[in-house]
């Protein structure tokens, strides 16, 4: 069986203060039982300019200007940071609400959006300074329309697109009946698929050239009344990105799924399958603003104004990039149980076990990477370190560990949380790029990915999921895999077992 590497990824954040305003969850819902709810009317003094997303340091760290290493190094708050960010990185880009709204005319295949005329020019002279975007006819198909239409069909039940007091365009409806169709889940699918573009044009033409099959894993579910969530939002990506020559298919599992499309796609590579497996997701509007409220009861600017996005391609072995290990996969199964020490046991002891290793063999855990600056004043704590702590009380259980060196394990095995609150985004994904930059850097030999899924919310079960694999130095002509070694051990330390033990049973009978 080969083996299955990370040639290349790419992160993106959209930046969408209007669509949190308009279309979050959580101010929509609010805004329908009291449109003068006293948090809604003070979101505007709450929002965040352009410049202001781009600096602020745990965004810096996503797109990979800022290492974990350094975010952990920057003051808190990180709100009132004097770091000054730029918008692009080797692996990737935080785009304009503006540069968005190009987007969702480019992948608009049924004319479902209409814009004001003089807003589309406007669009125009901004793309036209942008270095990549600029080579894209992102605009050609532009439906326009008169301010008077572009009213009309607002009130008509088309979702608006605003731009600060300006209306300036809207998503209409797919179909008049059908609610799977409507407005408003239109434009969270077009903006899903618009940020997964965006990810995977952060890749070279030539090796999206050479995708055979797309695995999309956000949290969208596309579909009509008689095939809710009936897909494919994967191949409708892969033509918008020019992957002529793959299919594809959506992977959902809520925050797990990106994890899951990760070992998938490595399994399809591995086994010989396809050669090229591109793994992405598109942002959630949902998300956005989730937090609102206690945001600004606490007098906070709104943070959870981002669409963030992800794209990982996975390629047959280049003797260089890193190797996804799958023999090092944990899985929550049905019997596992939902107790946080039954989860982590499965994600991380029991694939450790298995092989011969322990934790300590592992250098860095990516794990929710939830930004605490969102979570904690909403009352959710600091997600990323609650996960690192019970890694090293696990360890300690396990004797892998001394209590003593509880802190010291998080500090040496962690990182501080930095992705936006996008559901299915922060969940282990993020430090892959900083992991494939520091194994080849040689700063680490190793990581390991934790993707964890809140199934209960579908209410058809219970259940927690979650996935885990290991991601490690490719050692080329050298022993494939570090794990190779562990488990040659294990296997002698089993062996020599057994023969102790027929030797003292033979014993016992003499």
């Amino acid at each position: 069986m080969g083996k299955a590497v990370i040639r290349q990824v790419g992160y993106i954040l959209a930046h969408a203060p209007n669509l949190l305003m308009w279309h979050g969850s959580a101010a929509q819902q609010a805004r329908l039982q009291n449109p003068d709810e006293p948090w809604l009317v003070a979101i505007p003094d709450h929002l965040r300019t352009f410049e202001q997303a781009v600096s602020y340091p745990p965004n810096q760290c996503y797109i990979g200007n800022l290492s974990p290493a350094q975010l952990a190094a920057t003051p808190k708050p990180w709100t009132q940071s004097d770091y000054a960010g730029g918008p692009r990185s080797d692996w990737g880009e935080i785009y304009c609400e503006t540069f968005l709204y190009a987007l969702l005319c480019y992948v608009d295949a049924f004319d479902l959006t209409a814009w004001q005329a003089s807003f589309i020019s406007e669009m125009k002279d901004q793309l036209s300074k942008h270095p990549t975007l600029s080579q894209h006819a992102l605009l050609d198909s532009a439906v326009t329309v008169s301010d008077d239409e572009l009213a009309l069909l607002v009130e008509q039940h088309a979702a608006p697109l605003w731009f600060g007091n300006r209306l300036v365009g809207c998503v209409k409806a797919a179909h008049e009946l059908d609610i799977n169709l409507s407005a408003h889940v239109m434009l969270e699918n077009l903006v899903a698929k618009a940020s997964a573009v965006l990810a995977g044009w952060q890749l070279p033409d030539e090796a999206l050239a050479q995708v055979e099959y797309v695995i999309e894993c956000s949290e969208e579910a596309i579909g009509d009344v008689n095939q809710r969530g009936g897909g494919n939002l994967a191949k409708a990506v892969a033509e918008s990105i020019h992957c002529r020559q793959a299919t594809g298919i959506d992977m959902r599992g809520f925050c797990a799924a990106p994890v899951h499309a990760l070992v998938n796609a490595a399994a399809l590579v591995q086994s010989g399958i396809y050669k090229s497996v591109l793994v992405l997701a598109g942002g959630s509007v949902a998300k956005l603003g989730m937090n609102g409220r206690d945001h600004i009861k606490h007098g906070m600017p709104l943070l959870e104004d981002m669409i963030g996005s992800f794209a990982l391609l996975i390629t047959a072995d280049d003797g260089v990039s890193p190797v996804v290990n799958t023999r090092v996969s944990g899985r929550h199964t049905v019997g596992t149980g939902s107790s946080p020490q039954s989860v982590m046991a499965s994600l991380i002891s029991q694939p450790l076990k298995a092989v011969g290793m322990t934790t300590e063999d592992v250098d860095k855990f990516s794990v929710e990477l939830q930004n605490p600056e969102i979570t904690q004043p909403a009352g959710a704590g600091n997600v990323p370190e609650s996960n690192y702590k019970m890694i090293a009380a696990l360890s300690v259980m396990e004797g892998w560990l001394e209590r003593s060196q509880l802190d010291d394990f998080v500090a040496r095995h962690g990182m501080p949380g930095f992705a936006p609150t996008q559901g299915h985004i922060p969940s282990g994904i993020p430090f892959i790029g900083h992991g494939v930059r520091a194994i080849a850097e040689q700063a680490i030999q190793n990581f390991m990915v934790v993707g964890k899924g809140s199934l209960f919310l579908g209410r058809m079960t219970s259940q927690f999921d979650g996935i885990s694999v290991l991601v490690e130095r490719n050692r080329g002509d050298e022993e494939s895999s570090t794990q190779g070694q562990h488990e040659l051990s294990a296997q002698l330390a089993e062996a020599m077992r057994k023969v102790a033990d027929v030797l003292d049973a033979g014993g016992q009978r003499g």
